[in-house]
């Protein structure tokens, strides 16, 4: 291993555009010449406490130039961050629509693209792809567990906990360096390599005017929601999917654990059986949640494979 960042093989370049009432940050790869109705732009969205360039590893895997676009959801990396105090799903939710509208505007008469979610990124997509089925061409949903079914009894404690942690500061503690960032985020992931590790951490955080490096995220996410998880309503979103949908999951990924025995992998596989499209299954080993890092070659051959690049 080497402390020497990543060298990306391909460059991309960054574009601020105004979505809902935000200055949202796309990073396009490859020719937009190369788009066509069975090559649509292929769209990625980003996990929680994660970025657009997170993606880089994979589209470097890519065995062509197809054109890619990733964006940073609101309050991470370079999108501008709401002067809100909480963050909700159907927020994204409308994010995701006017990305989409933005991606799709130079391409006159196309009128679907190829998206990929993971993590957060991917429930978002999963019911994306069931409330604008004709958009989707092609669904990928990386690790995209959803949460644990909820009953109405747990409202007035989940709404207590909200109300209280509202007058709670919270704050996502800076790093001495980028090099301290890098370590982190490989405590964390510890099939993270170093050099990917390394090039990271310049994505993931900027130094402030003290020369400390802040994380790109706002600490609001922290906090909960105090919206309970309505699975029937996500399943009924999900039952009206029309692309076919390719899930990835990483071998190393105990999705129970999360949630202290409340949800498992099989009962995400259970809940799966509800899309009617063509559903193709993969699992990348050795890989974690964050697969995109651990397996990005493999990730892509499985990507080529289903969009049929």
């Amino acid at each position: 291993m080497t402390d020497t960042a990543y060298v990306a093989r391909r460059a991309s370049r960054s574009e601020f555009l105004p979505i809902r009432g935000l200055k949202y940050h796309l990073r396009h790869w490859g020719d937009p010449g190369t788009v066509s109705p069975e090559r649509p732009p292929l769209l990625m969205m980003h996990g929680w406490m994660d970025v657009g360039a997170s993606f880089q590893f994979v589209v470097d895997a890519l065995s062509d130039d197809r054109y890619v676009v990733a964006a940073d959801w609101r309050g991470f990396g370079l999108t501008e961050t709401p002067n809100e105090d909480s963050y909700w799903f159907a927020d994204y939710l409308g994010d995701l629509d006017g990305i989409v509208d933005a991606v799709l505007k130079p391409f006159p008469g196309l009128e679907q693209i190829d998206l990929v979610g993971h993590s957060m990124g991917g429930n978002v997509v999963m019911l994306y792809g069931g409330v604008r089925p004709a958009r989707i061409r092609r669904l990928v949903n990386l690790e995209g567990f959803g949460m644990p079914a909820t009953v109405p009894k747990m409202a007035p404690k989940r709404y207590t906990a909200w109300l209280d942690e509202l007058k709670q500061p919270v704050e996502i503690r800076p790093y001495a360096s980028q090099a301290a960032v890098a370590a982190r985020l490989q405590k964390t992931n510890p099939l993270l390599r170093s050099d990917r590790a390394h090039w990271l951490a310049g994505h993931w955080s900027k130094q402030d005017e003290n020369g400390l490096w802040q994380i790109l995220g706002d600490p609001a996410h922290k906090r909960s929601n105090p919206l309970l998880y309505q699975r029937d309503e996500v399943m009924a979103c999900w039952a009206q999917i029309t692309a076919p949908l390719l899930w990835v999951e990483g071998d190393q990924t105990d999705a129970g654990k999360w949630w202290s025995g409340r949800y498992s992998k099989e009962e995400f596989h259970e809940r799966l059986k509800v899309v009617a499209s063509p559903v193709t299954k993969a699992v990348l080993a050795p890989a974690g949640h964050m697969l995109h890092h651990d397996q990005p070659e493999a990730l892509a051959r499985h990507l080529e494979a289903f969009l049929g690049a």
